[in-house]
């Protein structure tokens, strides 16, 4: 069976592949976790979030973002001090405000989901320069985007960031085409095919 070629590990990767990544997420507590993986991630490995996955859980109250919107300085000092937490004030403030943020865009759209699956018609994107194997680490869409939530106050969210949020979400399927993974998620996803990147 043929996966993508950044996810044979035999580990993590090639598990978070297999059941996760791509796959179309319309719940908003697996979005605010997803972001807030991104948020952690800035600078460091992909792996390495998954490896430290449960601590970030344990410390963001299971990325319940209501809770996390309530957390203070004590939270942050609890969160520093956690066995094993990358101890990143920086990044740790920016979880807990973009939480806040987050629930600004609830109250407005209804969802963040509804929010975020808004700039594509509801719909997964598949782009033919991607299945050409002409990469990118963000586009118009991604820019877009970050643009977006930079202005409602969101941190560590620049375009490439929220581009990898994209493709973690669904939004965007770049699994490679031989991937057993693609054709079942173009499904789900009700996959476009857009010639060029919005």
């Amino acid at each position: 069976m043929y996966k993508c070629g950044w996810c044979r590990d035999g580990g993590l990767n090639e598990s978070y592949h297999d059941t996760e990544w791509g796959v179309p997420v319309f719940d908003d507590r697996k979005q605010f976790e997803y972001l807030s993986l991104e948020v952690m991630q800035c600078g460091l490995s992909w792996t390495l979030m998954l490896k430290k996955r449960e601590i970030f859980r344990k410390c963001f109250a299971g990325f319940d973002y209501e809770k996390v919107a309530a957390f203070g300085e004590a939270d942050v000092e609890r969160i520093m001090s956690t066995e094993g937490m990358i101890r990143s004030p920086r990044k740790i403030r920016a979880i807990i405000g973009n939480a806040g943020a987050f629930m600004d865009i609830r109250r407005e759209f209804g969802s963040f989901s509804d929010y975020l699956w808004g700039y594509t018609g509801g719909r997964s994107v598949v782009y033919i320069r991607h299945q050409k194997g002409e990469w990118r680490d963000h586009n118009g869409l991604s820019d877009e985007i970050s643009r977006d939530l930079r202005r409602r106050g969101f941190k560590f969210l620049g375009s490439v960031t929220v581009y990898s949020h994209l493709q973690a979400s669904g939004i965007i399927n770049d699994h490679e085409p031989e991937c057993f993974m693609y054709e079942r998620l173009c499904r789900m996803g009700n996959a476009r095919i857009e010639e060029d990147e919005i």
